[in-house]
């Protein structure tokens, strides 16, 4: 298992790549069901704090996967084996989602990761057993960090509801050391176009689990209700939120920003934020069509911040990481002011989300605009389009 070339021309996601992104869809639904329930029962704090902790679980064995992957994908059998195996884990922790946000309880979680971790820690030991130097010690490095933490998992076994939380910040900071402290003699040759493209990949699976669960919703308030006026404007604002919401990431190619080890973690931890918030989204829709037909017991204003909360931090954080590098001038502020403006639709009751929807939407046709002209006067901004 030697390290692929980071300069390796036409790299791009392999069928395996794909069949394993498949199986996040399952833990991501499950997530947002429970994160849905939570806030229309009015449980705030506890749902967006497991929230939190269940979907870092999430991206995060996503992440161990694609950055390894882009760096030693040898394709072959023992790897497309160990491969499943990790789907297998994956799996195992989807099964316990709802367990963990409803009842807390992380045992089946906690088995799933041990049995994606150990498929890792394998892979890390048979790139050990093919590299030499500061190579194999940063796999070693790996092995022994990846381990430590597992362990350290084990006390959401074990501690109180009150407690876990607190466990759940220093391990997550903890997991987040591992790749700073393996790296810092070497390097792995991860890819900057796959990398790029594997992240654009997740976040299509995570927009279009939101829109499923947007339409679940929406369906079985009509099965159960004759509230179509009502649903029809969270629909159409709904679905004008999720495609500004695509057509905002692609708009600047991601990998010319990855040049370096350093901006590529810091871009990579980010979209924590891009990914979950894309996903919260799909949950926000769902509680307010419960609230719009009676079903939620919380205000209006309560419901629409369920979904402008998670749609302004899309955007601000979609713009930090990536979108304001390629933009110049007015374009600069574009993104900002509608995560601004998606916020104050907060107040406007039942027509939030509808006008959330409306003002995304009016972002991508100014961004369009702005970068239109700013490119006919040679101010340099990208062929692309988009805001």
């Amino acid at each position: 298992m030697t390290a692929r070339s980071r300069d390796e021309t036409h790299r791009a996601a392999t069928p395996l790549e794909l069949f394993f992104d498949l199986v996040f869809v399952v833990a991501i639904a499950q997530a947002g069901v429970s994160l849905a329930h939570a806030l229309a029962e009015g449980h705030y704090a506890h749902g967006v704090v497991g929230y939190a902790m269940v979907f870092f679980a999430i991206w995060w064995a996503w992440m161990n996967f694609s950055w390894f992957a882009s760096a030693y994908d040898t394709d072959d059998v023992l790897y497309r084996v160990t491969t499943l195996v990790q789907m297998t884990g994956v799996l195992i922790l989807a099964a316990g989602v709802s367990r963990a946000l409803d009842d807390n309880d992380f045992a089946l979680v906690w088995f799933g990761y041990l049995v994606m971790r150990v498929a890792l820690v394998s892979q890390w030991l048979r790139s050990a057993r093919s590299a030499g130097g500061a190579e194999r010690g940063m796999a070693l490095r790996y092995v022994a960090g990846v381990t430590a933490c597992q362990i350290g998992w084990v006390g959401l076994l074990f501690l109180p509801d009150h407690a876990r939380p607190w466990l759940f910040l220093v391990m997550a900071l903890l997991e987040l050391s591992v790749p700073l402290w393996a790296e810092r003699k070497w390097q792995t040759t991860w890819h900057p176009h796959h990398i790029a493209e594997r992240y654009g990949l997740f976040i299509i699976i995570v927009l279009g689990e939101t829109v499923l669960a947007a339409t679940t919703g929406i369906r079985v308030a009509v099965d159960e209700s004759d509230e179509l006026g009502h649903l029809l404007p969270i629909a159409a604002g709904g679905l004008l939120i999720i495609f500004s919401a695509w057509w905002i990431y692609f708009v600047v190619p991601a990998h010319e920003r990855l040049t370096s080890n350093r901006v590529a973690f810091l871009w990579g931890y980010g979209h924590y934020l891009v990914f979950g918030s894309a996903a919260a989204i799909g949950a926000g829709i769902e509680v307010a069509v419960e609230e719009a037909v009676g079903k939620a017991h919380i205000s209006a204003e309560a419901a629409a911040l369920t979904v402008t909360i998670p749609t302004a931090l899309y955007l601000f954080t979609v713009w930090l990481l990536h979108a304001r590098h390629g933009k110049r001038g007015i374009g600069q502020a574009v993104l900002p002011v509608t995560a601004v403006l998606v916020l104050a639709c907060t107040f406007t009751g039942h027509a939030a989300v509808l006008l959330a929807g409306v003002v995304s939407a009016l972002s991508v046709v100014a961004g369009v605009t702005v970068a239109t002209r700013q490119r006919r006067a040679g101010l340099g901004e990208p062929e692309r389009e988009g805001t």
